[in-house]
């Protein structure tokens, strides 16, 4: 009895973090169109654990405009679940008795005015081997509908899937089927409760307000609890901003830098539950996880698309808090676009085992210089730099270049003097400095083209992309992903320079 009890606060705790998360969008101003945001809202049965209202309608990528979108939590307390096509017809698959998620999904977009769209988000995952991973989009989790038509018969694959579910809702075509499903995203894989709350904080702190505090019950929690026991489960902008000053939850920092996020990884569906604007760029379609899916590749789509979009943004604004859940290729990358002599003022979300934290190049953080090994290899020209923060990472690189890169002749490793962890850096004066000591170190060995830098970091982003700063200096560079799921080896990305 007692873990049935704290499963259902843990699962009203995910759905309030969902809810905070949507919520810190009415203080963005580059997403102005979203106008109210409610908890257990009142809405289409099945779908009101929180609603976000838009007006104007957003644009995306459906030929109509949102207007609203309503969402379904499952949550577990393992993260064991696993699901396919046949289990959304199952009411057991939501918890209930006689009602399964597409008659919920059907009677919702049939009570609902045009531009209205339904989510389920739940932490269980799809079967590797179900079809149903095969209709939903990587960008943003909806139905690819084009996939389902395929087949002309009941007896092929998406056949048998329209005709299972088209029967289930007792419909007279597969056309009908098609237009509810047009409306819905699935979600799975989503952030556990943890990662939940480091979400929250983070959109916290890119809206300038204080996150939850680092304590065992998180205080946001308590919160919309405290809401919901007075009947208060929606907010307009201006409710929302009120509430937020009498809350006294406005840091009393800078307030006017720019919210600005990259994602190259999260949820297993499509990441951030925020609704993408000009100022998030979403890479999730080109990744499977943290892998780089079939078909993709580092430098002549990715390295483009991040160059473009912060170059852009560069240009409309100068100073800017930048959140990179990415790769710390990605982050590098970042930081040779936006390089102190570029006239962007950055500041950094930094995630970690504690609350995230906003890291700056003259935060005044400090710490000790990192120790430097120079080991000879053979008689490459070229350079790796290997940079062991977070973990040791010199083992796995020198087995790779010795496997694989024979133009590889010197490594240099870097370490902390009392070794690697995940706190190792204290915050982003001390990154920047560290960065500094490894462009010096690459400096005095004064390379000559051809010869280029192999970088390997295990390490917060924020240190990776302060070395970015550094492109010119190091030179050519050659930049790599270490496969943690898959291969356990390093795998080059891009080549800047």
């Amino acid at each position: 009895m007692a873990d049935s009890v704290v499963a259902n606060w843990d699962g009203h705790d995910y759905q309030a973090r969902v809810f905070w998360l949507r919520a810190t969008e009415l203080r963005r101003k580059d997403r102005a169109y979203v106008v109210e945001v409610s908890y257990e809202a009142d809405g289409p049965k099945g779908f009101d654990d929180v609603v976000v209202r838009y007006s104007p309608a957003r644009k995306g990528r459906r030929i109509f405009e949102i207007q609203s979108e309503h969402f379904q939590i499952k949550f577990h307390v393992n993260e064991g679940g696993r699901f396919g096509y046949a289990d959304l017809i199952e009411p057991e698959f939501i918890g209930a008795k006689k009602v399964s998620i597409l008659q919920r999904l059907r009677d919702a977009v049939r009570s609902s005015p045009a531009g209205s769209t339904f989510w389920l988000v739940t932490i269980d995952r799809i079967r590797d081997d179900d079809p149903l991973r095969e209709l939903l989009s990587g960008r943003d989790s909806s139905f690819e509908v084009d996939k389902l038509r395929v087949g002309k018969t009941d007896n092929s694959k998406m056949g048998a899937i329209r005709k299972l579910w088209r029967e289930h809702l007792e419909l007279e075509n597969d056309e009908e089927l098609f237009s509810i499903l047009d409306c819905f995203h699935i979600k799975h894989g989503a952030k556990n409760l943890e990662e939940m709350r480091e979400e929250v904080d983070a959109a916290f702190y890119l809206v300038n307000l204080q996150g939850g505090e680092n304590t065992w019950e998180f205080n946001l929690d308590g919160v919309i609890k405290g809401l919901k026991s007075v009947g208060k489960n929606k907010f307009t902008r201006d409710e929302f901003e009120a509430f937020v000053k009498e809350r006294d939850w406005i840091r009393t920092d800078d307030d006017d830098r720019h919210p600005v996020s990259v994602r190259s990884f999260g949820d297993a569906s499509g990441g951030y539950l925020a609704t993408p604007s000009d100022s998030d760029l979403s890479l999730l379609d080109k990744f499977e996880a943290r892998h780089l899916k079939a078909g993709s590749d580092w430098t002549s789509e990715i390295q483009p698309e991040v160059e473009d979009f912060l170059i852009k943004i560069s240009k409309e604004h100068k100073r800017i808090r930048l959140s990179l859940e990415a790769h710390a290729s990605i982050a590098f990358l970042a930081g040779s676009v936006l390089h102190s002599k570029s006239g962007i003022n950055v500041e950094m979300l930094q995630k970690g085992r504690l609350p995230t934290t906003i890291w700056r190049s003259d935060d005044m953080s400090t710490g000790p210089r990192l120790a430097m090994t120079d080991q000879i290899i053979g008689q490459g020209q070229d350079v790796a730099v290997v940079v062991s923060l977070a973990r040791n990472a010199s083992r796995d690189v020198t087995d790779f270049v010795q496997r694989n890169s024979p133009q590889i002749g010197r490594i240099l490793h870097f370490v902390p003097p009392d070794g690697h962890r995940q706190s190792s850096v204290a915050g982003g004066t001390h990154a920047a400095n560290l960065a500094d000591q490894v462009t010096d170190a690459v400096s005095e060995l004064g390379l000559r083209s051809p010869a280029r830098v192999h970088i390997f970091v295990a390490g917060p982003n924020a240190f990776s992309f302060f070395l970015g700063q550094h492109r010119e200096a190091l030179g050519k560079v050659v930049l790599y992903e270490f496969d943690f799921g898959g291969t356990r080896e390093y795998h080059p990305s891009f080549e800047i320079g």
